[in-house]
């Protein structure tokens, strides 16, 4: 297993912030302008990574596939697709564009030259959309691209998975990631089985992460505290734009605090490393903790007894679980009442 696969300049994995990726997919509406709108806010909330999906409505879909209920009724899910293609000359543009303002664009290639166009511009990475994961042939010619693969895994049972990824493996290409991921728009907190992501790591030998339809912040904080490396959260100018994605994306202002607080809650995992005190917490322990006192006066010479100490606060003297090797001790000075005890005293 690869505990870290880099993407562009940027490594993933274990001991990494959590990538995150600004999903716009086809909330471009086919503006060439507000999908730049869509990537400058999402650099200034302060993702890693902004994401298309670049696919051919009629190579794609059906002409006869019938609409998720989740859609508009009546409508033609090929036409429909079509007014969400992507215009595959953007794509340069737009891979300039984040080269230049720091930031990673990679898309979903969902045909073989889709593939083709992103490699031609110099993708570092590509995306597999969940409902392609059965598609082995698709995966095995963008697993032979070298390039890390996302593979989302919405939908899938643990053979749609092994299939995946021993596909890519195949190709001689271990630079996997999986996604879990709930395909429902939005999809509801309780159907989102994070721990599908310990499952998944341990089982397939892969780093994993988490791919958010559920509406506000507190799923996919609580994936980074179990340990995605990676997050993908869809995102729209405004919930009120046309289109079928934009209803249930993230705006704005609520990705930059979702990244926010995803930053603030990796600081508050830390290292794991449980060794007393930090520096910041020293006079707490000195003043707060506990250690052993005097509970009554004790004279010069006077050999201590149990009776003789009691436990208080600040922990200044000797630490009450060193009570036993403080008996039996003469005191060197006049002890007095409500003194906290040091070893220079005894």
């Amino acid at each position: 297993m690869k505990n870290l696969i880099s993407v562009g300049q940027r490594l993933i994995g274990d001991g990494q912030p959590c990538f995150i990726i600004a999903e716009i997919g086809s909330n471009h509406n086919q503006d060439f302008d507000l999908a730049i709108e869509h990537i400058d806010a999402a650099i200034d909330a302060g993702v890693d990574a902004v994401k298309f999906q670049t696919f051919k409505a009629e190579s794609h879909v059906s002409k006869y596939a019938k609409m998720p209920s989740y859609l508009m009724e009546g409508e033609s899910v090929q036409g429909l697709l079509q007014t969400l293609e992507l215009n595959r000359s953007w794509q340069q543009p737009f891979q300039d564009y984040c080269n230049n303002k720091g930031i990673i664009f990679f898309s979903s290639p969902c045909d073989y030259d889709a593939v083709d166009s992103l490699e031609e511009i110099g993708v570092t990475a590509h995306k597999v959309a969940s409902f392609d994961l059965p598609d082995l042939d698709l995966i095995e010619y963008i697993a032979k691209t070298g390039k890390p693969i996302i593979l989302s895994t919405g939908c899938a049972d643990w053979m749609d998975i092994q299939r995946a990824v021993d596909t890519c493996r195949s190709a001689g290409n271990e630079n996997v990631i999986l996604l879990q991921c709930t395909s429902l728009y939005p999809a509801p907190a309780e159907l989102s089985n994070l721990r599908a992501m310990t499952t998944m790591r341990s089982s397939f030998r892969t780093l994993t992460g988490y791919s958010d339809h559920t509406i506000g912040n507190t799923v996919p904080m609580a994936a980074v505290a179990l340990g995605a490396c990676m997050l993908e959260k869809h995102f729209t100018l405004s919930r009120k734009l046309p289109g079928p994605d934009h209803s249930f994306a993230i705006e704005p202002h609520e990705l930059k605090d979702l990244v926010q607080q995803i930053r603030l809650v990796e600081a508050a995992i830390g290292d794991g490393v449980k060794n007393g005190p930090r520096p910041e917490e020293m006079e707490m322990a000195e003043k707060v903790r506990r250690s052993l006192h005097a509970s009554q006066d004790i004279s010069k010479g006077e050999r201590i007894t149990v009776e003789m100490l009691c436990t208080k606060r600040p922990g200044s003297g000797i630490s009450p679980f060193l009570r036993d090797q403080v008996i039996g001790r003469t005191a060197k000075r006049d002890i007095l009442a409500d003194e906290w005890i040091s070893w220079d005293m005894i």
